[in-house]
């Protein structure tokens, strides 16, 4: 029996816009373009933009 390929994910890190450092990590898919989502930043207690970076 042939086996059914996995679909390619990446691992990003969507980093806060705001600068505090906090990060949340996501899967996407690898032919999709990159995240940016409104999503909180406990740190400053609002929601703010969070854009991807490499997760390292």
């Amino acid at each position: 029996m042939a086996k059914k390929a996995k679909a390619r994910v990446l691992i990003v890190r969507l980093m806060s816009s705001a600068g505090t450092g906090f990060f949340y990590t996501k899967q996407r898919p690898r032919t999709s373009p990159k995240l940016s989502m409104m999503k909180y930043d406990p740190k400053v207690q609002q929601h703010v933009l969070f854009n991807e970076t490499k997760k390292k």
